[in-house]
């Protein structure tokens, strides 16, 4: 491996997000870490998303493609694209999405200096105002779970990092995916495989710095805007029963109580709210028995949401 070698690979999904995926190439490029190389995965658009993905691969040949003529789904996206991986690390993007100047520079630098397994960093909301996508603060849970920086940490030690459950504020050891990929045919795919990542890492590091800037499409139609949904619904509480059971297995159980503390605070009520008003009485049952199944865990008498975490938040 020489100097000029690629160090990381950005696996980079998207479908129909043309409109945005110039912005998530161009933040890539604007890497003060130029060592990058990016695996671009069009996830069968029927926009423009493959044409803006094959100009970024013939302007710059750090970028490759691969293209599905059919939407096999985030976690499917992200694993064919894992199985080209051949640098130290990895690291994940999405195309609606963009990395702060100096992400990669800072997420592979600390695990150089630190040898750790696994680096998160924090990230921020980027909302539309009108004419612009603003970026705005970095939320509570997200700094407690990366503020302040610690390097060679555990979920044991810190437990509070179990709330960064994205795939795409982190950079890893390639080899960290060895016996690891996403699930397929679901959403919220990221949950289960970050707890994995956190119990499986030898030690990992957190650091404050807002890499990415995570778009919340003014249109909606994001999966994170679609919870009103019944079968999304369904994916969403078994990606967190899935996380909580990682978490146990591994013997978290401070990290276990954090999780309660934090679903119980910001994913629970909303749901609420939409379940009161849902035309369809199994949304509710649905979450209702999810609650009843929180409510068995040991570590239920123990939580106790934090209202730092909701108070003020900037939805």
């Amino acid at each position: 491996m020489t100097a000029s070698d690629p160090i990381v690979t950005m696996i980079v999904p998207g479908r129909d997000i043309a409109a945005f995926a110039s912005a998530a190439v161009e933040s890539l490029r604007a890497q003060t870490e130029d060592r990058w190389q990016a695996v671009l995965v069009d996830d069968g658009s029927h926009d423009a998303t493959a044409s803006v993905f094959a100009a970024a691969v013939d302007a710059d040949p750090r970028f490759r493609l691969i293209s599905n003529d059919e939407s096999r789904g985030l976690g499917a996206a992200r694993n064919a694209a894992l199985d080209t991986v051949d640098t130290p690390y990895v690291g994940f993007l999405d195309g609606d999405d963009e990395l702060a100047p100096t992400a990669l520079e800072r997420l592979t630098g600390t695990l150089s200096a630190t040898g750790s397994d696994l680096v998160a960093g924090a990230y921020v909301r980027s909302r539309f105002d009108g004419e612009r996508y603003v970026s705005g603060r970095v939320q509570p849970w997200v700094a407690a779970a990366t503020d302040p920086e610690r390097l060679g940490t555990t979920i044991i030690d810190h437990p509070a990092a179990s709330a960064n459950i994205v795939a795409w504020s982190k950079v890893s050891r390639t080899e960290m995916w060895d016996r690891l990929r996403f699930p397929e045919g679901v959403a919220y795919e990221d949950q289960i495989v970050a707890q994995l990542l956190y119990t499986r890492a030898r030690t990992f590091d957190v650091i404050p710095d807002a890499i990415v800037r995570w778009r919340v499409r003014a249109d909606g139609t994001s999966i994170t805007q679609g919870k009103g949904r019944l079968p999304v619904l369904r994916d969403y509480l078994s990606a967190l029963r899935g996380g909580i059971r990682v978490l146990q297995e591994a013997g978290a159980a401070a990290a276990v109580t954090a999780r309660l503390d934090l679903i119980l605070a910001m994913d629970v009520p909303p749901l609420r709210d939409i379940a009161t008003q849902h035309p369809d009485p199994e949304y509710g049952r649905t979450l209702d028995a999810f609650v009843s199944e929180l409510q068995t865990l040991p570590q239920f008498a123990d939580a106790r949401p934090d209202p730092t975490i909701t108070a003020g938040l900037s939805w």
